[in-house]
């Protein structure tokens, strides 16, 4: 079995899903595709599936009914990848707002350097944001400040959504168990990976804001990460074995 496989939650990106596509299978390294579509109306499920013939065995759907939210998007595909036993395993958004070059080097710092997890992140030395409004990026960097006083946690980059997990790491985590599913969900994958004893590292990389579809960022996304970090300070973390 191959080692690496990426996964993408999708919800109306006919406009990117193609040539994020195309882009991911271009790349050295070999690595496949799970695209997990929440019954977009735009038919981006039926783009990935006309693809699938040309890269057979390398590119697969998981179509679910309705928008589910992207917490439960990512543990679907997690526990599809724990079961075809892929060694690294990747998420990442389909809007080019991840450089999907970064794939490689999120894996190196994971296959090389030791890692756990890799974080693409925004916010260590040589990492930045391009095309944000000065609010939204604002929002975004003293969000995981807020994160890091909450949880005395290290990572800086807190809700960044482009990482790689060598597979124990999504194996000893109980994912029955993560509660949240916006951006909420990204903080918490990440400081319970660290509460579990994983180490992460964070790779800088150059956050691009989506050109084409529309953003999924919403007022009550924003508030679940808020309100939810106060939770998580004071949840019980076990294994999952």
């Amino acid at each position: 079995m191959p080692e690496r496989v990426v996964i993408i939650p999708t919800y109306n990106e006919k406009e990117n899903a193609e040539k994020m596509i195309r882009k991911v299978m271009s790349l050295p390294g070999d690595f496949h595709l799970l695209i997990v579509d929440d019954g977009s109306p735009d038919g981006t499920a039926d783009i990935v599936k006309a693809l699938m013939t040309e890269f057979p065995n390398r590119l697969h759907i998981e179509e679910r009914r309705g928008k589910l939210g992207l917490g439960t998007a990512y543990i679907h595909g997690f526990r599809w990848a724990i079961e075809r036993k892929y060694d690294y395993i990747f998420e990442m958004d389909c809007d080019f707002s991840h450089n999907p070059d970064d794939l490689n080097r999120l894996f190196d710092a994971c296959a090389k350097q030791n890692a756990d997890v890799a974080v693409g992140s925004r916010y260590v030395k040589g990492g930045k944001v391009s095309n944000w409004p000065l609010g939204r990026r604002l929002m975004s960097y003293y969000a995981s400040v807020y994160v890091r006083m909450v949880l005395w946690f290290g990572v800086r980059d807190t809700t960044a959504g482009f990482k790689c997990y060598k597979r124990k790491v999504l194996e000893t985590i109980d994912l029955s168990n993560i509660r949240f599913v916006g951006y909420a969900f990204q903080i918490e994958m990440k400081y319970t990976a660290w509460k579990l004893g994983f180490k992460i590292a964070e790779v800088p990389i150059t956050f691009v804001d989506r050109l084409e579809g529309v953003s999924k960022m919403s007022t009550k996304i924003f508030r679940e990460a808020f309100l939810g970090v106060l939770q998580m300070r004071f949840k019980k973390i076990k294994p999952a074995h």
